[in-house]
């Protein structure tokens, strides 16, 4: 009988152009204004933080998630960073963060002086179980003057940082339930999850702010960079001016009016967002008909199946992740190594952030499902272009 590492090889060749002999995890695809838009921000020397693809990248972000406003910051750690502070974060404030997630969330937390407390997710979504998160509030925290307060360690529970893992929109609406029950702010991590939907509405857009990524590896990219969404028109205003190192607009005086931030997108990234986000719809077609074929090709595997989305969602897909039954969980690293063996790429989802040094006293929940999905997720291949140039 073939092992289960030989399958899930044969099952990604199936599937992967045969003219290749590496296959990246993800990487960008150039095919429509990309070199138009940034060649003329080199004609123009209009490459800095100014220019006119800044605000209309701005504008074309906010017109495609239906936020009322979007800033465009260098990265979305940044986006995070600044969401945050802009929330009222303070020192010593603990934030809710799943810990199955980026440890870019973590690390804007502790950006403002804060401390990530750690949650558990659910398998369905692979974000934050709002029932399970729920039930852990109402056993450790206290409201005391409108706030939640943890009970052992003292300390004020600011907020929550659900995110959207791998592009599968996380139970976002009981979320925000759990949220209001408790006074907390809810910060969105859609860095993922441009394209992805909750009952028609765009993730990034349930919360306070939510904030994306446009890292090379994303759905669509600026080389770097990240957006902060917002309805609320003075949040949108003071990140602007925040992530624009406080300057007061003046012909030449510098006056800064508060301490700020260097984090300004700029216009030459911009431009290449513009052009790509021209092109998103045909990204996601072809990422939901890569999803079907990896469906196909692994339903005879057996203990293996592709992660879909949930109901009443619509995902990006932006990474194709595979799932191993508990009963073979012990074959993930086999797999992983056979897979790049081949020349595929594939990785493991990220080492949990409390097994992480920087954050291993940090104060958490119980996480079996976190811990149980860390020991059987694994990504595939899941570039665009794998179908759209094949």
């Amino acid at each position: 009988m073939m092992d289960i590492s030989s399958e899930v090889v044969n099952a990604l060749r199936q599937i992967l152009p045969e003219e290749s002999v590496f296959y990246p995890l993800h990487e960008p695809f150039f095919n429509g204004n990309e070199w138009n838009y940034t060649k003329e921000c080199l004609d123009t020397a209009w490459v800095s933080t100014a220019g006119k693809y800044v605000d209309k990248f701005e504008k074309d972000i906010a017109d495609y998630t239906g936020s009322k406003y979007a800033v465009a910051v260098v990265n979305g750690t940044a986006a995070l960073h600044i969401a945050l502070e802009l929330a009222g974060v303070e020192a010593d404030d603990e934030i809710l963060v799943p810990a199955l997630t980026f440890v870019a969330t973590s690390n804007a937390v502790t950006y403002c002086n804060a401390i990530p407390h750690f949650v558990d997710c659910e398998e369905k979504t692979l974000g934050i179980d709002p029932d399970v998160l729920r039930e852990y509030l109402q056993k450790t925290t206290i409201l005391r003057n409108g706030l939640c307060v943890n009970n052992q360690t003292g300390r004020i529970i600011r907020g929550i940082i659900p995110m959207h893992t791998f592009g599968h929109p996380v139970n976002i609406e009981s979320l925000c339930a759990v949220a209001n029950e408790f006074n907390l702010i809810v910060i969105e991590d859609a860095a993922e999850s441009l394209g992805s939907y909750i009952n028609k509405k765009h993730t990034g857009t349930f919360g306070l702010m939510g904030v994306l990524s446009f890292n090379g590896n994303k759905i669509i990219t600026t080389g770097g960079g990240g957006v902060i969404l917002t309805d609320n028109n003075k949040l949108a205003e003071r990140a602007k001016h925040i992530t624009t190192t406080s300057k007061i607009s003046h012909r030449w005086e510098y006056c800064h009016d508060e301490i700020g931030y260097n984090y300004r997108l700029p216009n030459i990234n911009a431009a290449l967002g513009c052009a790509q986000l021209e092109q998103i719809s045909q990204f996601i077609a072809a990422k939901r008909q890569l999803y079907k074929k990896y469906r196909q090709a692994f339903q005879t595997i057996s203990g293996v199946k592709i992660v879909s989305e949930s109901k009443n969602n619509v995902s990006n897909y932006w990474l194709q992740t595979i799932l191993l039954d508990e009963s073979i969980n012990g074959q993930r690293d086999a797999i992983l190594e056979a897979t790049n063996d081949a020349g595929i790429m594939t990785r493991p989802a990220w080492m949990l952030m409390h097994h992480l040094a920087p954050y291993s006293k940090s104060p958490r929940m119980e996480l079996p499902v976190a811990e149980s999905l860390a020991r059987r997720l694994i990504n595939i291949p899941s570039s665009p272009q794998i179908l759209l140039t094949k």
